[in-house]
């Protein structure tokens, strides 16, 4: 930041040396505009190195946090290097729409950047039970097969030998087994949605009521499969997380492939015409 910040300064001055002794103003044709034109998307092409050092992980050349670094600083320096280059003012269609994009690439790795930052210590806040992203779905599907499990076990609708021998009344018992079916099984089935976060917070009342109806040898076996939905809301919440932390890329990596190759076309026309 600090090497980006001390460069940014000597271009800016040197583009308001530049523009001052322009008779026509600062031009993208001339001499120093070209500069600027070429050193701007020179900035974007190694940033986009990013990519293939990624890519090829068993390239051992230079530290990832280096390159993620020099990916941040060199392509938003790029930003101002081509502003310099056209003279804060675009014309055309091709110009305005190459604008467009390096507007939104650098903008949306800046968002990046800081989702980066600040998303992976939320996420160890508010999910102190994360797993492996990619084995999440496994994860859920043992633990709705565990929840029935333990819920047949009190209903006593599965096997006799995984039935609780705990004295119930029958009609608690099928009191309970509707409660599960209605209540508490969608839930833990259920995917992300915009109220499952209250579905999950209106668990913790349901599960008090059965206490109080259930005798306390099965109080054990409620406060597993309780825990079992505290542990399925965080997977669902790392889920939601997971979504912030790399939805971004979803606009920023096709958006910087289209502004590499449009710049491509731009200063091939440029030069040409």
């Amino acid at each position: 930041m600090a090497a980006t910040l001390i460069v940014l300064a000597f271009l800016a001055g040197t583009f308001t040396t530049y523009s001052a002794l322009s008779p026509n103003g600062p031009r993208g044709s001339s001499l120093p505009g070209l500069v600027y034109g070429v050193a701007g998307y020179g900035l974007m092409l190694c940033a986009a190195l990013l990519g293939l050092r990624k890519k090829v992980p068993v390239w051992r050349i230079g530290r990832a946090q280096t390159w993620m670094r020099g990916h941040l600083w060199l392509g938003f320096l790029s930003l101002p290097l081509i502003l310099f280059h056209c003279g804060f003012a675009w014309k055309g269609s091709l110009a305005s729409v190459l604008m467009l994009l390096l507007f939104i690439t650098v903008g949306s790795g800046l968002l990046g950047a800081a989702l980066q930052h600040y998303v992976p210590k939320l996420l160890m806040r508010s999910v102190p039970m994360e797993t492996i992203y990619e084995e999440i779905p496994h994860v859920r599907r043992q633990l709705c097969d565990e929840a029935d499990l333990l819920a047949a076990s009190i209903s006593a609708t599965g096997p006799a030998e995984e039935t609780l021998q705990t004295e119930i009344d029958p009609e608690n018992r099928a009191r309970f087994a509707s409660i599960y079916a209605e209540a508490i099984r969608p839930v833990l089935f259920s995917e992300a949605g915009g109220r499952l976060e209250t579905r999950f917070e209106n668990l913790a009342p349901l599960f008090d009521s059965l206490r109080s109806m259930l005798p306390a040898d099965v109080h054990s076996v409620l406060f597993d499969l309780e825990n079992i939905c505290e542990e399925e809301r965080q997977l669902q919440r790392q889920r939601r997380i997971h979504l912030w932390l790399h939805g971004w890329l979803l606009v920023h990596v096709p958006l910087s492939i289209a502004l590499l190759v449009l710049g491509a076309v731009h200063a091939v026309m440029a030069l040409r015409y």
